[in-house]
């Protein structure tokens, strides 16, 4: 089914494409999927307007408008539209478990960082926070730990990543829960030459980013942590968690680093 939004939000986006743009932004995203040379900006006022200009009016046709463009995207800035109309205020309260199908097939077809951290600090946050709010938190949180025990790199990502907009509602026993599957073998601080998905960029990242993220409302609980886990955190992960953090108190952890 062909629904108004989709086509109103490609016909504006092929409106505004910017050939010279297209490349340079293909490149740095290190895409397969062409851009058709549109901004953000101008992307987000896209998704404004035609949102504005065709209303929907269930969840069956959010979510349905949602993955037609999503699945039938030509270009880069379709499926970062898709992600924009999931996202919209005016459909927060279709952000529940019922969403979850939805989202587990966008991060499992997105695969890359652009893609999957919207959806999880976004998406899947609201989706948790809904949970929370309904008394069904506890459902929420075994789905979700699946995700971060399971062998899908981006969806253990995404567990990863889910609470970093809660701050002090943050629930850090199941953000420690999401980190623990992805902490390396003590002693083991360097990247191998492995396919154990802990070592990956994307996961240590990941950890540091959550940690850096909490430290901003419970300093020392992130200091705790990281002092306690100084031989299963990567370096990296260890440097994002500390970025936030003042280093006076001169406590050596791996490499040197202070806390």
């Amino acid at each position: 089914m062909l629904y108004p939004l989709v086509t109103d939000v490609r016909r504006r986006l092929r409106a505004l494409a910017d050939p010279a743009k297209a490349g340079p932004m293909q490149a740095y995203m290190k895409s397969s999927m062409p851009f058709l040379g549109v901004p953000a900006p101008a992307q987000r006022a896209v998704c404004r307007d035609a949102i504005a200009a065709h209303p929907l009016a269930s969840f069956e046709e959010w979510s349905a408008a949602v993955l037609a463009l999503w699945r039938d995207a030509e270009y880069r800035e379709e499926r970062h539209a898709a992600i924009a109309i999931a996202d919209h205020r005016s459909y927060a309260s279709y952000r529940t478990s019922k969403a979850i199908p939805m989202l587990e097939e966008m991060i499992v077809t997105g695969a890359w960082w652009d893609y999957v951290d919207a959806l999880a600090t976004h998406h899947l946050g609201d989706v948790l926070a809904a949970e929370l709010r309904a008394g069904r938190g506890a459902s929420a949180r075994r789905l979700l730990l699946q995700w971060a025990r399971g062998d899908n790199l981006w969806k253990r990502r995404a567990a990863i990543l889910c609470q970093i907009r809660f701050k002090k509602n943050t629930d850090v026993g199941f953000l420690f829960e999401c980190l623990e599957p992805s902490l390396l073998d003590a002693g083991a601080k360097r990247p191998q030459p492995t396919k154990d998905i802990r070592h990956d960029f994307f996961i240590r990242k990941a950890i540091g980013w959550a940690l850096r993220q909490y430290a901003w409302v419970q300093p020392d609980e992130v200091r705790r942590y990281v002092i306690a886990n100084r031989d299963r955190l990567s370096p990296l992960s260890v440097r994002e968690a500390l970025k936030n953090l003042g280093r006076e108190k001169g406590t050596k952890i791996a490499n040197g680093t202070k806390i």
